[in-house]
């Protein structure tokens, strides 16, 4: 929705879109899907398994003045690597600066901190400050409602006229698309956000997920250290949210896959969530066997 609409109506008919390096796949396929070309900005160090600042500000920068540029809000997929405030309030002047247009990415609000609000920092920032902008916000993990798909499309606008008018065109664009959005997934989010017992136990159940997560990279690392394995892992313990972007290479991604039964992406992103007591000690020795004594 939101590509579709600023192909068609973004003021800036020649500007192109910027995603990070890395970022989810489907990004890339969707600026293809909708006609728009795409660079890719700095965002993830290989050599720090850190986030490449001083990278991205440059390529922001650098970028053509009004381009389109996408940010993840929290819990960055498939790194797991976020700016800190002080870095998001550069990012902000840069963007702001250069005339740049927000498109925000947001699923995994609340799996970060385990605190909505600390999550949104980065959207809340850049809506105070942009006059226009864009969120695509799923809700698909935090809610654990996967296969409903429910989420919402959101537009900053300048005034109320101008929300009114851009209302009508995404209703345009949506209606031959897929004329009404599936029902029962938004039901769900409607009933537990209508009711202030249901709201406040999402909210701690929201804690208690990003506080396992948070016990597994802890625990992932303790178990690496204890086999005497070599190599620094503390970038696992500093990355946040769902995934870890462990630093694995395809070999040994795919040893893992066909000796150990052990999957994650070709990248080495590895799903954190899908650890846990029962199995961090196997998966930890396993990645112990493939990287010791390589270069890493």
């Amino acid at each position: 929705m939101g590509f579709t609409f600023l192909r068609d109506w973004y003021p800036n008919k020649e500007a192109e879109v910027y995603l990070p390096n890395p970022t989810w796949p489907l990004h890339r396929t969707i600026a293809d899907l909708t006609s728009f070309k795409w660079n890719n900005y700095r965002y993830f160090h290989p050599k720090t398994k850190g986030l490449d600042f001083d990278g991205m500000i440059e390529d922001l920068k650098v970028a053509k003045d009004g381009s389109i540029v996408l940010l993840h809000v929290c819990a960055h997929n498939p790194t797991g690597v976020d700016p800190s405030k002080k870095q998001w309030n550069e990012i902000l002047d840069v963007v702001t600066t250069k005339k740049h247009f927000p498109l925000f990415d947001s699923a995994y609000q609340g799996f970060a901190s385990g605190n909505l609000e600390e999550d949104s920092y980065s959207l809340r920032l850049f809506a105070d400050n942009c006059e226009t902008m864009m969120l695509c916000q799923s809700f698909a993990k935090n809610f654990g409602i996967y296969g409903e798909r429910a989420g919402t499309f959101s537009v900053v606008t300048g005034t109320p006229e101008e929300a009114d008018i851009v209302m009508t065109r995404l209703k345009q664009i949506a209606r031959p698309v897929y004329s009404n959005p599936p029902i029962h997934g938004a039901r769900i989010v409607d009933v537990v956000l209508g009711d202030e017992e249901l709201t406040k136990m999402w909210h701690d159940d929201l804690l208690v997920m990003s506080s396992r997560i948070k016990e597994m990279r802890e625990g992932l690392v303790t178990e690496l250290k204890r086999l005497g394995n070599e190599h620094s892992w503390q970038h696992v313990v500093d990355q946040i949210g769902m995934f870890a972007y462990t630093g694995l290479d395809k070999d040994m991604v795919i040893e893992l896959r066909e000796k150990h039964a052990i999957y994650m992406t070709a990248d080495g992103r590895i799903s954190i969530a899908g650890l846990n007591t029962g199995n961090l000690g196997y998966v930890a020795e396993c990645i112990h066997k493939v990287t010791q004594g390589k270069p890493f």
